[in-house]
């Protein structure tokens, strides 16, 4: 399937198309995804990098079309305001950290850091196949962790939806707003430092602002 050129993300510098394509829609095709669209994203996830190769990431994946039972699990453990949304799209995952390392069994600090790189390439692979996902905060892991029995040494870390983009108009009027607003980043000088931490020039903390 084509890739998604809805709304492509316009940057300072020219950066992998892909990358400009990938995007968080909450609009979903009422579309299944075929079982090895399914495998190439899960697949971009495992080439992840992770700290000691521990490759911390699990995934509980509902698919409407073939696990009905496992994804209105994950649709419950949403917060209402996603569930509203989320369950037009056909796949719902939860990504679940590992929190101890399998070769000495001390923390793995790095664990969800791990996992949301895993996330992030598995956006990248999906949005070059033509899907997208939304990643959420709004989820219970408690839901999560007891309907489907996660062991204490596992964290849930959140929750995306995954599907081919669909038409913002039979969103709300909010989200729709939301789906189609231009897409903003912060420039780089205000992320990146070159050199050390930036330090503001003449700043008085003796006059500074109520």
């Amino acid at each position: 399937m084509a890739a998604d050129t809805t709304n492509v993300l316009t940057l300072e510098h020219e950066i992998l198309p892909v990358l400009t394509q990938r995007r968080s829609p909450r609009a979903y095709a009422d579309q299944p995804v075929p079982a090895e669209a399914l495998q190439q994203v899960f697949a971009a996830a495992s080439s992840a990098s992770s700290c000691f190769g521990e490759q911390p990431w699990r995934f509980l994946v509902g698919n409407r079309a073939t696990s009905a039972e496992a994804y209105d699990k994950i649709l419950a453990s949403l917060a209402e305001f996603n569930q509203a949304w989320a369950k037009a799209a056909p796949v719902l995952v939860v990504s679940v950290a590992k929190t101890t390392f399998s070769h000495d069994g001390n923390a793995n600090a790095w664990a969800t850091h791990d996992v949301g790189q895993a996330v992030a390439t598995l956006a990248v692979q999906g949005a070059e196949l033509g899907l997208q996902i939304h990643q959420m905060a709004g989820f219970s892991a408690d839901k999560v962790r007891a309907a489907f029995g996660v062991p204490e040494d596992y964290a849930p870390v959140a929750v995306f939806t995954l599907g081919y983009p669909g038409d913002p108009a039979g969103l709300p009027d909010a989200l729709r707003e939301r789906e189609m607003a231009p897409r903003v980043r912060k420039p780089l000088a205000e992320f990146v430092f070159e050199g050390g931490w930036p330090q503001p020039e003449g700043e008085r903390y003796d006059q500074a602002p109520v």
